[in-house]
């Protein structure tokens, strides 16, 4: 089995994690242009399908070109019911070995430990099938609830990123491969709704 086949779905607990596709592209734009999930994101919600399917085609590129890359996220017992979309993409922004840590969901699923579960996933892709060195998240300073989630997966703090053009600096949360290996791989309390 190719290292692709092997990633296109994954099951955790309770979700199934599996490569985006065409069918999604509604999704995205739902999820993307919503105000509420876009409270921290200084560049504001999506405005128009062009850009779902902009993002969507850059996904699906990076799978092609690599075999793994940001999921389509649903529970495993409703999956054509979409919660939200995340995992680990190559970033040239982080540097050559920077391996992204995303996530964003529909505000329904909040406060259910969801993304702490698929991040786990994606640390441990990152970490025991692709060997990366590290893994990193950029976050806004006011996203406590991602901040929250971020740190009670084991990432730490490293640094700041001034990668908005007039807004403070972005926070730079980083898991090396050797952190990785002494941290407890065990699914933390859910980062309280609204936090």
């Amino acid at each position: 089995m190719t290292l692709q086949a092997s990633l296109e779905a994954i099951e955790t607990n309770r979700l199934l994690l599996r490569q985006p596709a065409a069918a999604d592209l509604a999704a995205i734009f739902e999820i993307h242009a919503d105000p509420i999930t876009n409270r921290f994101n200084p560049g504001g919600p999506m405005r128009s399908t062009q850009e779902a399917e902009a993002l969507l085609q850059g996904w699906l590129a990076h799978w092609q070109a690599q075999g793994f890359g940001y999921w389509a996220i649903a529970s495993r017992e409703q999956p054509e019911q979409l919660l939200g979309f995340g995992g680990i993409m190559a970033k040239p922004s982080l540097g050559p070995t920077g391996l992204n840590l995303y996530f964003r969901f529909r505000p329904q699923a909040w406060g259910q430990g969801y993304a702490s579960e698929m991040a786990l996933a994606a640390l441990a892709l990152a970490f025991e099938q692709l060997y990366a060195p590290a893994v990193l998240a950029v976050v806004r300073p006011a996203n406590m609830p991602s901040r929250k989630t971020l740190e009670r997966i084991g990432m730490r703090l490293k640094g700041s990123l001034a990668d908005v053009p007039g807004q403070p600096p972005s926070l730079l949360y980083e898991m090396s491969a050797a952190h990785y290996a002494n941290t407890p791989h065990t699914l933390p309390l859910p980062t309280p709704f609204g936090a």
